[in-house]
């Protein structure tokens, strides 16, 4: 196998992590865990898998400065903004095009920008097993978490008969991608032992993932052609996508491609892993006091238990008598909620939209 490329997928508005996240600067572009920004760890931890000019990042346009603010080493060339959001099939079909403008055979892993793993070692193992795979076979690899409890926020995968191991990693057939199961459907799936999380990643070659959008999503292949053309004849890239990127089918490559393929196989990881998807999911990365609180900043707790509390710019931020509460503090914007609420914030920020002059709180 040739060298492999890595694209990193970071584009996501990380509304459930307001005030501090905003369209500008989400939720990947933030020290949400640890003193760097999500996505400065994620390049970390793909350092060594792939040479820094063969690392893509795929970001928005409004996020394309800080998102480049970030990526220092990457080839300015390889940071790619998409003009507007069309999800995760056009994501991918976008990135397949780019690698295979440098290599059409090339082998790739699709990532998330935004998620927290520690255990390096394991995940670049995993990584190269599931890249092995894809250059040996006509596969598309997805990496399933191991569920750890029957959590409701993730779509699940299926696991079937073993497929075949490479680098010491099996890999197993998959039988369904299920969507987000109720309570009592998930602690069936985690008793099964047979299902995974679907955590969004992706490894498959060019003329795969070609293939797959050729089959299952012909309006997004031929919306792209202009994108592989115009690469092909060295042309700039910025014009293409402004004129092609609002038409194409906004759907994700779940939908677009891996449910309605029989190629699909699963790697079930060996590292730790967290999407840190809400506030809440702070708490267990952050060292508490003896009565469970949380704190950031300039921030203080009386008689009070399992609180979160952020403070920004100095401003202190004290709290008295409450439990389970979260109070996040920023320049311009203060949001108090209780912990159980956090998946609530999308619809409080369609009232913050619909505020005159809300838009800039967003």
């Amino acid at each position: 196998m040739s060298k492999p490329y890595i694209v990193i997928i970071a584009g996501g508005k990380g509304e459930r992590f307001w005030p501090q996240s905003r369209a500008p600067r989400p939720k990947h572009l933030l020290p949400v865990v640890g003193t760097t920004p999500l996505l400065t760890q994620t390049l970390a931890r793909v350092k060594g898998l792939a040479p820094a000019k063969n690392i893509f990042v795929i970001t928005s346009a409004i996020q394309a400065r800080a998102v480049r603010s970030v990526c220092r080493g990457i080839p300015a060339a390889n940071i790619v903004a998409e003009p507007v959001g069309r999800d995760t099939a056009a994501a991918v079909g976008l990135a397949a095009a780019l690698v295979g403008a440098r290599d059409p055979q090339g082998v790739f892993a699709v990532l998330p920008a935004d998620h927290v793993i520690r255990d390096t070692k394991s995940y670049q193992a995993d990584l190269r097993a599931a890249l092995a795979a894809a250059a040996a076979e006509p596969v598309m690899v997805t990496i399933g978490i191991t569920p750890t409890e029957p959590a409701t926020g993730f779509g699940y995968i299926q696991r079937g008969v073993a497929w075949r191991t490479f680098g010491g990693r099996t890999l197993d057939r998959v039988k369904r991608f299920v969507e987000k199961p109720a309570l009592a459907v998930a602690q069936q799936y985690l008793a099964a032992g047979d299902y995974v999380w679907n955590a969004g990643m992706f490894v498959w070659s060019v003329p795969v993932v070609e293939a797959a959008l050729a089959r299952f999503a012909p309006e997004l292949d031929a919306g792209l052609a202009p994108v592989r053309a115009g690469l092909a004849r060295g042309r700039p890239l910025a014009p293409v996508l402004k004129k092609l990127y609002p038409k194409l089918p906004k759907i994700s490559v779940d939908y677009a491609l891996l449910e309605k393929s029989d190629n699909v196989v699963v790697l079930p990881s060996s590292f730790d892993w967290d999407d840190v998807g809400a506030w809440p999911a702070v708490v267990k990365h952050c060292t508490a006091d003896a009565a469970g609180n949380v704190t950031r900043g300039l921030a203080v707790v009386e008689q009070g238990g399992n609180n979160l509390v952020f403070a920004e710019g100095g401003h202190l931020v004290a709290v008295l008598g409450t439990d389970d509460l979260m109070v996040i503090h920023t320049a311009d914007a203060t949001l108090v909620c209780p912990k159980g609420r956090a998946q609530d914030i999308k619809a409080l920020l369609k009232r913050v939209e619909a505020l005159k002059g809300g838009a800039r709180w967003l």
